[in-house]
């Protein structure tokens, strides 16, 4: 969980996660919504995928990025139920 706070407490990377909401992408698609360099890109999606909020698969020369739904469903219960449990 510590990962997730990490990842998901830059912008940048908070952004990265609304594009590839929309859809997959490549490292190329994901760079024309930032002003920095694909280096700086290469490093904020390592930490997205260190913690496990996104995954990578080649598809010919490219590499494409898509959300782990499954790891946002369980970090979702886990906010909604600590939300919870401040209220009672």
């Amino acid at each position: 969980m510590d990962q997730i706070f990490k990842a998901l407490g830059d912008k940048n990377r908070r952004k990265i996660v609304e594009l590839l909401k929309e859809k997959d992408m490549s490292v190329g698609e994901i760079l024309k919504s930032f002003d920095f360099t694909q280096a700086s890109l290469s490093h904020h999606l390592d930490i997205l995928k260190r913690a496990n909020l996104i995954l990578d698969e080649r598809r010919g020369q490219f590499i494409f990025y898509s959300l782990n739904v499954s790891v946002f469903e369980e970090f979702v219960k886990w906010l909604f139920d600590f939300i919870r449990k401040d209220k009672e």
